[in-house]
């Protein structure tokens, strides 16, 4: 069975655990990390010298990297509907799942470790209302994206890529800030709560 390595209030465990759930995997979790089983152990560091969650083990099989972990699920457990093989399809959905690696994330960082995780490091006011800014300047790309597809990230169907866009856009509902009105991203973050996965992981009271 799959294991996977990492506590459940992670963000980019969640993505996998959203991920095993659409794609009927069946799984073992184990807590590591953030007040739980030392990351920094020599037998976590075995598996991933970064001393990052999540890492899973499938058989002699260890991965780490959310989103090469949930490509890596959608390959191996028949994820055709979510990750389809048609190259053009497909590289439309990577470039939305390294979009929120690359561009997204470093938007939210500083704001939310100010404003949600209470971070003494992060005190700067004039950093916040700037980083602020750059979030929802981010986030507007995104709304024109969904105003485009009218349905999901990459096109008219769920794929691989609302999995850690819908995630982020969590966090966005999540964070106490002065948010811009972004119709196409409200809808879009109701139409993920309509899937039971979303609800279990995404959607679920943890920003």
């Amino acid at each position: 069975m799959l294991k996977i390595l990492g506590r459940s209030s992670s963000i980019n465990v969640r993505k996998v655990l959203w991920a095993c759930e659409e794609l009927g995997i069946e799984y073992e979790r184990e807590d590591w990390g953030n007040g739980f089983k030392s990351t920094q152990s020599p037998e976590f560091l075995a598996l991933n010298p970064n001393a990052m969650v999540p890492v899973i083990q499938d058989q002699d099989f260890v991965l780490w990297e959310s989103n090469a972990i949930i490509r890596y699920l959608a390959r191996a457990y028949r994820g055709e509907l979510l990750y389809p093989a048609a190259p053009k399809i497909r590289a439309g959905i990577d470039q939305w799942i390294d979009w929120q690696a690359a561009e997204l994330n470093p938007a939210w960082s500083y704001v939310f470790s100010a404003l949600v995780r209470h971070n003494p490091e992060y005190p700067d006011a004039d950093r916040i209302t700037a980083a602020t800014a750059a979030w929802s300047g981010k986030m507007s790309i995104l709304n024109n994206q969904l105003n485009a597809t009218n349905a999901y990230v990459a096109g008219s169907a769920f794929t691989l890529a609302d999995i850690p866009i819908g995630l982020s856009v969590n966090r966005w509902f999540s964070t106490p800030l002065q948010r811009p009105d972004l119709p196409a991203v409200s809808a879009y973050y109701e139409r993920l709560s309509q899937r039971p996965a979303f609800m279990a992981h995404g959607r679920n009271g943890q920003p």
